[in-house]
C-alpha cells in the first residue's frame, strides 16, 4: 500500500506540541500565518508549515517578519546524504535571513529546533578573498563568461598549464626549469608533475614531454594559446 502523501497541516501538531512545552498558546491559520504562538508580553512567535524546503516557503517568512522578528520554518525531516546537504545549505540560509528553522519527524513527531531567528551578521574570509583576488590577477584577459559551467572553465592554473604545452610543443622534451623560464611558469615543475589534466608525462627525471592528450590541446585550445603568446 503507497504511503500517504504528507499535508502542511500534519506538521502543526508536532510543531503546537513543541511550542506549548515551552509555555505558549498556540492557535492556527491566524491571519495568513500557519502558526502562531503568545506568551505573556513576549515578541510572537510565527511558523510557516511547508512539506518541503521552497523558494516560496522563504518568501512567506520574509512577509511575517513585517509582523514579528520570532519566524520561523518548519519541514519534514527527510533521510539521507540528500536531505542532509539540503537541511545544511538551508539552515544556512535561513541564518542570513534572521529566520529559524525546524524539522519534523513524521514518524514519531520528533520536532527540532536547528537554529532560532536572530539577525545575522556575514563573517569574512579573509582567505576565501584573497583567493579571488589571486585568481582576477593571475588570469590573463577574461576568456570565459560569467554564467558558463565551471568544467572546461579558464582559470589561470588552466593558462599556466597551456603555457608549458606551448613551449614543449615548440622546443619538444625539455627540464622543468628550462619550461618554467620560457612560460613564465614559476611552478611549472609542480604543474607538470601533478599533471591534473594529462598532458604532460615525465620521459626522465626532470624532464618532461607532452602526453598525447597534450596534443589534443594544442588543438582544443589553439586560439588561448595563441593570445596568452600574445599577452607575453
Amino acid at each position: 500500500m503507497a504511503s500517504q502523501r504528507i499535508q502542511e497541516s500534519d506538521l502543526y501538531e508536532p510543531v503546537k506540541a513543541l511550542l506549548e512545552g515551552q509555555g505558549y498558546e498556540v492557535k492556527g491559520e491566524i491571519g495568513a500565518a500557519d502558526v502562531v504562538a503568545c506568551r505573556s508580553a513576549e515578541e510572537v512567535v510565527i511558523v510557516e508549515l511547508k512539506t518541503g524546503f521552497s523558494l516560496s516557503l522563504f518568501h512567506q517568512a520574509i512577509e511575517r517578519q513585517a509582523v514579528t522578528e520570532a519566524v520561523y520554518v518548519a519541514v519534514p525531516r527527510g533521510n539521507g546524504r540528500q536531505f542532509l546537504k539540503a537541511l545544511r545549505n538551508n539552515m544556512s540560509l535561513c541564518r542570513r535571513l534572521g529566520v529559524g528553522l525546524i524539522t519534523v519527524r513524521m514518524k514519531d513527531g520528533f520536532t527540532e529546533i536547528h537554529n532560532d531567528p536572530a539577525p545575522y551578521q556575514p563573517r569574512r574570509s579573509k582567505q576565501k578573498r584573497g583567493r579571488l583576488l589571486r585568481e582576477f590577477a593571475r588570469r590573463v584577459g577574461d576568456p570565459t563568461k560569467g554564467g558558463s559551467t565551471r568544467q572546461g572553465l579558464m582559470t589561470a592554473y588552466r593558462q599556466d598549464a597551456l603555457r608549458c604545452v606551448a613551449v614543449l610543443h615548440e622546443n619538444g622534451p625539455s627540464k622543468a626549469a628550462e619550461v618554467a623560464r620560457a612560460a613564465s611558469v614559476e611552478k611549472a615543475r609542480r604543474l607538470m608533475a601533478d599533471d591534473h589534466y594529462g598532458w604532460f608525462e615525465r620521459v626522465q627525471t626532470g624532464i618532461y614531454a607532452l602526453s598525447p592528450k597534450g596534443g589534443e590541446a594544442l588543438q582544443t585550445y589553439s586560439e588561448e594559446i595563441r593570445r596568452l603568446g600574445q599577452a607575453g
